[in-house]
């Protein structure tokens, strides 16, 4: 090199070694990886600062090793590249998962990119978004961005989307619905077939996003299924899923929507060209192959959400009955005042939300997280608690 450096091509091996007993504890598999890192334990064992993070719906566990391995294998030959043959590869990948053809799949920076393009394909000046309370507000911030009005329907007293006052609630500038399922922050179902009937009813200029993105949390049910996995050919459906959660990539900012060609090619007219950058799209094909560590994640989640709800009742504490990889806990005071004790113990939950102003949302973390959580409640001043 014309400085006189020499130049030292990157290897897996050499990657380990500047990363350290970080990667090398990943290398090893989720049971060392969780003895390496103890995450957070309590205050004395985090640094100054350093917050707890159960308000993001984040993996706690971590993304596949095997698939950041690999990664690592292909880093020195990507980070150079545009991300075009992996984006591409990624699209192959997900229409084979799905028994599809890649003209259904549009990729992009995230589920929240895919909701981006649905309001900028859909919405605008004069325009309406018809969507629940509480639930995901990002596809209203992003309707009124883009100058729609957005009506919000609150959701039923068991928690699910109301499908007879949001159909109520279309009017003639209505464009798109959004619904949720599992609906965030509740954590809650809207059954398949209620979905269908739905849709039946709806005037055919009208599209629905369909939000999966906590659909592999869903434990078996024959009320609930997948629009992508049992798929309805119609152009006003769009399914957004994430890899942010399940497959632990938030950080990577990649998800993909499912929907019919000429929708799909509408979708991709608002995309941000090059929007999932190299890395992150290998990633995500690499985690979608990792099949044990998936089955791992969705158990170890389902083994922490028990337990919170134990925990929950052992303190007479009502939850939500949820079906995604957070809980919603009726605090049974102002959840302001919650979320900022916690935060003043380094802690970071959700909440409170529109018609729900008791209660906080917290994220599944691991058993040592949850743990510090429960810790932290248990410093609150007694409360007189209701089952109501």
């Amino acid at each position: 090199m014309a400085d006189g450096s020499v130049a030292v091509p990157i290897t897996r091996r050499s990657l380990l070694g500047l990363l350290g007993v970080g990667a090398a504890a990943a290398a090893a598999g989720p049971a060392f990886a969780d003895a390496a890192f103890p995450s957070v334990l309590s205050p004395s064992t985090r640094p100054a600062g350093d917050m707890l993070r159960l308000h993001r719906n984040e993996n706690a566990y971590g993304a596949s090793t095997r698939a950041m391995l690999a990664l690592m294998d292909a880093l020195a030959g990507m980070v150079q590249r545009f991300p075009d043959v992996e984006s591409e590869a990624l699209r192959r990948t997900l229409a084979s998962l799905h028994g599809v053809e890649s003209d259904r799949i549009v990729v992009g920076g995230g589920s929240t990119d895919l909701l981006r393009m649905a309001a900028s394909a859909l919405l605008g000046p004069g325009t309406n978004l018809v969507t629940a309370l509480p639930t995901f507000d990002a596809p209203s911030r992003l309707a009124e961005q883009r100058g729609a009005t957005v009506t919000a329907v609150p959701l039923t007293e068991q928690h699910a989307h109301d499908l007879d006052r949001m159909l109520a609630a279309v009017g003639a500038s209505t464009r798109l619905v959004y619904i949720c399922n599992p609906n965030n922050p509740t954590g809650t179902l809207t059954r398949r077939h209620d979905l269908e009937r739905f849709l039946r009813a709806l005037r055919p200029d009208v599209s629905v996003v369909i939000d999966e993105a906590y659909h592999h949390y869903v434990d078996p049910t024959s009320e609930y299924a997948s629009f992508i996995d049992r798929p309805i050919d119609d152009p006003r459906i769009i399914v957004t899923r994430s890899f942010s959660k399940l497959f632990g990539l938030a950080g990577a900012r990649v998800g993909y929507a499912f929907a019919a060609p000429s929708t799909a090619r509408l979708l991709s007219a608002s995309a941000i060209p090059d929007g999932v950058n190299a890395l992150a799209a290998r990633a995500a094909a690499l985690s979608i192959d990792d099949a044990d560590h998936v089955a791992w994640t969705v158990q170890r989640t389902a083994n922490e959400r028990q337990e919170f709800f134990n925990q929950a009742n052992a303190r007479m504490l009502r939850t939500i009955d949820s079906q995604a990889n957070f809980v919603m806990l009726n605090t049974t005071r102002p959840g302001a005042e919650i979320v900022e004790h916690f935060r003043a113990n380094r802690v970071l939950v959700a909440g409170p939300y529109p018609r729900y102003e008791t209660y906080i949302r917290v994220s599944l973390g691991t058993t040592a997280e949850i743990g510090e959580f429960w810790r932290v409640w248990d410093l609150l001043p007694s409360h007189h608690t209701s089952r109501t």
